[in-house]
């Protein structure tokens, strides 16, 4: 029998980011950033992790090469992945205690979670790609997603992406829940904007403001319903989406369309950063423009979130529900690191349970 060095490569490698996904402690700066990097490569898919585990396991033990010390090296890898699953299966316990006493339906595809984490288009879901909806070229793009038997009149989700401002694209982040409520009977909308630094947070706003107004204008043609927009993001897509909805229809947000109407019915955010826009002060911040008129508000964040540390979300959520006259929901997510959005899992269809519930509860009839 030979060391199976190649196996213990392979557990070597895996072994890593389970152990940075399972002892995570949140903690902001560089460090919380190589934690991250590392966590998501495998607190949202332990499943197909187990599956390459288990068959790289039985390849080494027909070769004669499973020796016992690799034996219960994999054995322990194979546990971590487990916990992994284990945690991220007590979302659904955590969004349903947040949204009581509205019930969350259990609506998970287990298939595609365990399967096909990564496969989040469906063939009854129509994707309208690069639709324009303001002047600044590939920045001001729009994708529209709406299920080919729709029968217009249909709520809204418009979301936008995360990346510090700085990264990202319209058609990488919380698709799994743009296709399924797409399906659903939903029209929902990924959007571009123009990041830093040719651009700061006035054009960040402006341009969702854009978004807003173009919906309003231009989204009856596609069966959507203006006056039912969630509007949603991740990251510092959940600050933008946040501050867009609190500042509605200021003029001075609003550079050559100081008229349109940019109010919406929610809001959604998923591991949001809810701070000052890179040291402009309160005025930046989500939880400085709140005020009795705040749309009701969504928000999920990971207990384990090395880069917006939970206490962060919290708070923000406190003091929107001091300020605010409307519903605030807050699902804290056990074992959930940032950036939980990106694929099918337990953690996140159980956030699209909830969403969908909230979105029941707290939208005007049509």
């Amino acid at each position: 029998m030979t060391a199976p060095y190649g196996y213990l490569a392979f557990l070597a490698l895996l072994a890593v980011p389970t152990l940075a996904a399972l002892a995570a402690r949140p903690r902001p700066g560089l460090g919380g950033m190589v934690v991250f990097y590392l966590a998501v490569a495998v607190n949202e898919t332990p499943f197909i992790w187990l599956a390459l585990l288990a068959a790289s396991t039985a390849l080494t033990g027909a070769q004669g090469d499973l020796t016992p010390a690799a034996a219960l090296a994999g054995a322990l890898v194979a546990a971590g992945l487990l916990l992994l699953a284990r945690r991220g299966a007590k979302a659904l316990e955590a969004v349903e205690a947040a949204m009581a006493p509205v019930p969350v339906p259990h609506r998970l595809p287990y298939g595609r979670i365990a399967l096909g984490p990564l496969l989040r288009r469906r063939r009854s879901v129509e994707h309208v790609a690069d639709l324009a909806y303001g002047p600044a070229g590939r920045a001001n793009l729009l994708d529209l997603y709406r299920g080919r038997s729709g029968t217009g009149r249909a709520p809204v989700l418009v979301h936008f992406y995360g990346g510090g401002y700085n990264s990202g694209r319209k058609d990488s982040q919380s698709l799994p829940l743009l296709y399924r409520l797409a399906e659903a009977g939903w029209v929902c909308v990924s959007a571009n904007y123009r990041l830093r630094p040719e651009a700061g947070f006035e054009d960040h706003l402006a341009d969702v403001k854009r978004v807003i107004a173009w919906i309003k204008d231009h989204g009856p043609e596609w069966g959507a319903d203006p006056d039912r927009i969630v509007l949603a993001g991740s990251s510092a897509g959940a600050h933008l989406a946040a501050s867009a909805a609190l500042t509605a229809g200021d003029p001075a947000l609003q550079p050559g369309f100081e008229d349109a109407d940019t109010a919406v019915a929610a809001v959604v955010g998923f591991g949001g950063y809810y701070g000052p826009y890179y040291g402009r002060g309160a005025p930046s911040s989500p939880l400085g423009l709140a005020g009795r008129d705040a749309p009701p508000f969504f928000l999920a964040h990971g207990d384990r979130d090395t880069v917006v540390p939970i206490a962060d979300a919290r708070r923000f959520a406190a003091g929107l529900r001091r300020a605010s006259a409307r519903p605030v929901v807050f699902a804290g997510l056990p074992g959930g690191h940032h950036a939980f959005d990106l694929c099918h899992s337990l953690r996140f269809d159980a956030v699209a349970c909830a969403v969908e519930a909230f979105a029941a509860a707290v939208l005007p009839s049509p």
